[in-house]
């Protein structure tokens, strides 16, 4: 399972990291099994693309709803379910609709907005305010509407629309400020969903890139995303399909709340699992479901800024967003975990004592020195990451019911050459917070690496995981 490096003189303790991934690999060796059940399709957005209502928005960092599934149906999951990292309530909406009840936390307001416009439509809405949506979306009425609203920018965002689309955008959004509530935060979810295709702009991994028709840079080659939907086709077409999908047949029988009695309650807690984790009780979770960021530099304030300068984010709040969610972009600065929690210690310490980890943190400020690394603030986050996730891991210990389980989707990364096999250091670390290791379920095909890395390290797949930890005593 471990993937060739190329070794270099100028890494003089290479051998020694992989000498202590191998070791960790034949640790696990046993229960690192591929699963033929799981695909790239099935463990990111690529499924709900087609599954009426989670279809409705284009969450790159989602798994989907068959995953979940999936899982629930496996392990005959019959209590409350967690999710640390909520997103936008994939494993809410599933877990609840199987009668569960659920939890999720989350951080980022495009997240927050739509789990709550997801509710709206199922719990509030009549045959009569569906019908007025779709009279909306038929009659476009924002068209003759004077526009007195005033759309928000961060300077990320400046210029991401065609000057005819912000004029119609700021010309619906005034209309929807003349509707009672609930339609307006549904007209407003709508536009949510098509920001990026009606803009200059695309989601690419750690930013947003540019078309060349904004006017603005993006990277060294022209970059043309292709066809920019136009406004009044756009809003109308979600508007529509919103519809469709609450009130067709096979949605309501396989995923909508019809039968209030089998529903599960679902709560959504606003802010930063490091924080909110710590307010829950101990011991009352049959499943956690969740995927949390991936160590891989990928910053969500970035690449969802069109979202959060629509919701009215300010620059200042970007910043403290960025440095409130778990390190994994270069710019988050180190956390004081034990300010945050004392009893945080002992998953400090299970860091600071982890062979591994040490070994690949050394090497990367070694790296720094040099100025081999394109970023110095690759060791920081790294860093951050894993004793961040380490005192998550002990948090969802505790707070896990005697033979439950935690499942989690990851991704393993590499930098400078160096493989960091996320897989195993986090459940190493599940191992020293209580968790039986039951499983670490790889993808029949793993995930290539990056083109740069790829230019300077050559070719070398990595593992894409789902790990499952049982809290068995």
């Amino acid at each position: 399972m471990s993937s060739p490096i190329l070794l270099t003189a100028d890494a003089p303790d290479i051998e020694e990291i992989l000498e202590a991934d191998r070791a960790l690999e034949k640790h696990f060796k046993s229960i690192t099994k591929v699963n033929a059940d799981l695909d790239r399709a099935t463990v990111s957005f690529q499924s709900n693309k087609i599954t009426p209502l989670h279809r409705w928005y284009k969450y790159k960092e989602a798994f989907s709803a068959r995953l979940v599934e999936y899982f629930l149906q496996l392990y005959r999951v019959d209590g409350p379910v967690l999710d640390p990292f909520a997103g936008i309530g994939t494993t809410l909406f599933t877990s609840a609709s199987a009668g569960l009840d659920t939890t999720g936390i989350e951080l980022l307001p495009i997240g927050r907005f739509i789990i709550h416009a997801r509710e709206t439509l199922q719990e509030n809405y009549t045959d009569q305010d569906f019908k007025t949506l779709r009279q909306i979306a038929l009659s476009q009425p924002w068209k003759k509407t004077k526009p007195t609203y005033h759309l928000n920018e961060l300077r990320i965002t400046q210029g991401a629309y065609p000057p005819e689309t912000r004029d119609l955008l700021e010309r619906y959004r005034t209309y929807a400020d003349t509707q009672e509530e609930k339609v307006k935060e549904i007209l407003v979810f709508a536009l949510l969903c098509i920001l990026e295709n009606i803009s200059y702009t695309r989601k690419d991994g750690q930013y947003l890139r540019w078309d060349y028709r904004s006017g603005r840079r993006s990277g060294g080659k022209k970059f043309d995303k292709g066809n920019i939907l136009s406004f009044n086709e756009a809003v109308s077409q979600k508007l529509t399909e919103i519809c469709d999908d609450c009130l067709s047949p096979v949605s309501q029988q396989n995923l909508f709340y019809t039968e209030p009695e089998k529903t599960g309650n679902l709560k959504l807690i606003s802010g930063s699992c490091l924080n909110e984790l710590l307010n829950l009780g101990s011991n009352q979770y049959a499943a956690t479901i969740t995927s949390p960021p991936y160590c891989n530099r990928y910053d969500y304030t970035r690449t969802y800024a069109l979202e959060l300068a629509l919701l009215g984010c300010t620059e200042k709040d970007v910043l403290d967003l960025r440095q409130e969610m778990l390190s994994c972009t270069v710019e988050n600065r180190e956390k004081n975990l034990l300010a945050i929690s004392p009893s945080w210690k002992l998953p400090v310490e299970a860091c600071e004592n982890h062979t591994l980890l040490q070994k690949i943190l050394s090497q990367l400020r070694a790296l720094k020195a040099k100025g081999e690394l394109n970023n110095n603030g690759i060791p920081r986050m790294v860093q951050g990451y894993f004793y961040e996730m380490a005192c998550v891991i002990f948090e969802l210990h505790r707070v896990t019911r005697l033979g439950g389980r935690v499942i989690m989707v990851n991704d393993n990364v590499r930098y400078a050459g160096i493989p960091v096999s996320v897989d195993f250091i986090l459940s190493d670390i599940a191992e020293k917070a209580g968790f039986e290791v039951e499983e670490i379920m790889l993808l029949p095909t793993g995930k290539g690496n990056s083109s740069q890395q790829m230019g300077a390290h050559g070719r070398q797949p990595l593992r894409k995981c789902v790990y499952v930890w049982r809290k068995s005593s």
